[in-house]
């Protein structure tokens, strides 16, 4: 049976009820995700002879197989619909370019004191509270640096008595109130953490009529120090509420979202108003965009970005109407636990609202499309000069780097990095093991990570699979190190009857020299070139990638050795304690309580752990 009869035998089947469709390529990759309340109608509509929609007629011809899942109602639909264009991030499916996790803040209001941290992943069973997402670390880590200043809070591991004999630096500097030492109880330290919590929710204003009261009375009874204290975090304060428009007279939470196009590429742009007062931004890409109408674009954003939120507020702004707006107010309203309503807003304050997150939405999508033309002539020049530079036959579109890493010859490993038109394509890095060695010996090492790599690509060149991080060739072989390991790799690739195919260059960190074979004098490119940056940014990132390895595996050994020594430790209690405690850090930090509750562990063992650590 063909691909397109089994599609037709499966379209002739179709149930005629609410679910949920994947389509396939024939790969059997899921190349899109969507709802329906007839399956089989909505289903059928995609192959009509009469579909003029490009992108629907693209997706029609890719499609070789269709599953479908029965729901039970439109909102268990929606919220499977987006469970799996998260799991799958389909091709056709319009989706939040990035498929990092965003930073957020994190407030740990489930422990007596509270620690602040940043995370990337929501756990809201474990009472924490977030704030975010932010689309820049670098924005989190400004905020915590300002919000540290304001209100003093906890980032160490301490265990919280009250009664140690010395506080860290921080309580020095006026950065931590110190309840390790007992200079701060537990119901003035979380008094302090409500008020961040409260500042991150735009309520300034009590926050600083709160701050005010505790200066004046500080001031009263004559405790200059902390009134001079507390008047620099209210300036601090100022300085930020300053910066924050109020937007509206009301005591409202809402979010305004809108987007600006161009060329297949989409930015949305998200206001966050709290309390009347517009306190943050941030802008998305969205991948998937390209012909494809509005209306759909806002509310696929819409349901993948209030699934990864820590707040839903009880109004959101749109500039238009989205498809199943009344679905969607229903899931955010049981994310919230009260009303959520999307509004379009045709006049007046919120319309303004609206135009100006569009305008602001096209300034950051045009500032955004000149920086990444920026980038690509950079990296075209980049790859022009290492074509010029080391004769090669065109410009080296797929670069791949090696390194070693050792300790006293102890772990060897070896990374494969893959930068493709000068970016790193992360997906491509591969890390491997080097065994069967009894001394250090960095040439055999390459040998052997080199051999590893290229016997892969034999293997999958031979079965004909397009596993694109083995069978792709390099267009440029990059080695860390000098003249040695480029013989290591010239060898290598004459076993595999390659070295006229792939093109082969070492990089010595010393005086930055770039060796070739058959050539006895290196090359030293301009110090300011393109093409220097990106060999030394390859170079530095095999470097890097390698080192990390070596360091997990390391550590990995150290904590086996270490519990291995102890009396009483075999292979099954060391397991349970790695994985009560999951590093060496945290059993270190464990009491003997803590540890001898671990199941299968005796007090006494406990103890011997301890000591040992």
């Amino acid at each position: 049976m063909s691909a397109s009869d089994h599609v037709q035998q499966i379209l002739d089947t179709l149930p005629a009820k609410l679910g949920v469709y994947l389509m396939k390529d024939g790969t059997g990759a899921v190349i899109y995700v969507g709802k329906a309340v007839n399956l089989r109608s909505r289903v059928r509509s995609y192959f009509q002879q009469s579909v003029t929609h490009p992108k629907i007629a693209r997706l029609a011809a890719a499609v070789e197989d269709i599953d479908f899942i029965i729901t039970a109602s439109e909102l268990e639909a929606l919220i499977l619909e987006m469970n799996l264009i998260k799991r799958y991030r389909p091709k056709y499916n319009v989706r939040l370019k990035d498929d990092k996790r965003y930073p957020y803040i994190k407030v740990h209001w489930a422990d007596d004191f509270p620690k602040v941290t940043v995370t990337r992943r929501m756990d809201l069973s474990d009472g924490s509270r977030y704030f975010g997402p932010y689309t820049s670390p670098w924005a989190v880590h400004q905020t915590l640096d300002l919000l540290r200043k304001i209100f003093p809070y906890l980032t160490c591991n301490r265990q919280i008595t009250g009664q140690d004999e010395r506080a860290c630096l921080y309580y020095d500097i006026n950065l931590c109130g110190g309840p390790c030492i007992g200079a701060v109880g537990r119901q003035e330290y979380r008094a302090t953490i409500q008020r961040l919590m409260d500042f991150l929710n735009g309520r300034s204003d009590q926050v600083v009529a709160q701050l005010e009261a505790r200066m004046t009375a500080a001031a009263e009874r004559m405790d200059f120090e902390t009134a001079a204290l507390i008047r620099d975090q209210l300036g601090a304060i100022e300085r930020v509420i300053e910066k924050q428009k109020i937007v509206s007279f009301t005591d409202v939470d809402q979010d305004v979202i809108a987007f600006a196009r161009q060329d297949g590429d989409t930015c949305a742009q998200v206001f966050f108003i709290r309390a009347g007062k517009l306190i943050g931004q941030e802008h998305f890409m969205l991948d998937g965009t390209e012909d494809e109408e509005c209306a759909t674009i806002m509310a696929e954003f819409v349901k993948q970005f209030y699934d990864e939120a820590a707040y839903v507020p009880p109004e959101v702004l749109l500039p238009d109407q989205v498809h199943e707006a009344k679905v969607i107010e229903r899931w955010l309203g049981e994310k919230r636990g009260t009303r959520v309503t999307l509004k379009v807003p045709r006049r007046g304050k919120k319309r303004e609202l609206i135009q100006m997150a569009a305008e602001n939405a096209a300034e950051t999508l045009s500032m955004l499309r000149s920086q990444w033309e920026a980038d690509r002539s950079r990296h075209v020049e980049a790859l022009s000069e290492l074509q010029q530079a080391l004769d090669l036959p065109e410009p080296p579109s797929r670069i791949e780097c090696f390194d070693i890493s050792t300790t006293q010859g102890v772990l060897t490993t070896g990374s494969m990095v893959v930068f493709v038109q000068g970016a790193p394509l992360k997906r491509d890095y591969r890390r491997f093991n080097v065994r069967g060695l009894d001394r250090p010996d960095d040439l055999e090492s390459m040998r052997q990570v080199l051999s590893r790599r290229f016997r892969r690509w034999q293997e999958v060149d031979r079965a004909a699979r397009a596993d694109t991080a083995w069978a792709v060739l390099p267009d440029l072989l990059l080695v860390d190190g000098g003249k040695g390991q480029l013989s290591a790799a010239v060898d290598v690739l004459s076993e595999f009857d390659l070295l006229d195919r792939v093109p082969v260059a070492a990089l010595a960190k010393q005086h930055e020299e770039i060796f070739l074979p058959g050539r006895e004098e290196s090359i030293r490119l301009p110090r300011r070139s393109q093409g220097l940056f990106l060999v030394q940014r390859v170079r530095d990132e095999a470097h890097r990638f390698a080192i990390s390895h070596h360091r997990q595996r390391r550590g990995q050994i150290g904590v086996a050795s270490i519990l291995d020594s102890v009396p009483g430790v075999g292979p099954k209690r060391r397991q349970a304690l790695l994985t009560a405690f999951g590093s060496l850090t945290g059993l270190r930090q464990a009491t003997v309580d803590e540890i001898a509750a671990v199941p299968g562990i005796p007090r006494h063992v406990a103890e011997s752990v301890k000591e040992s650590l």
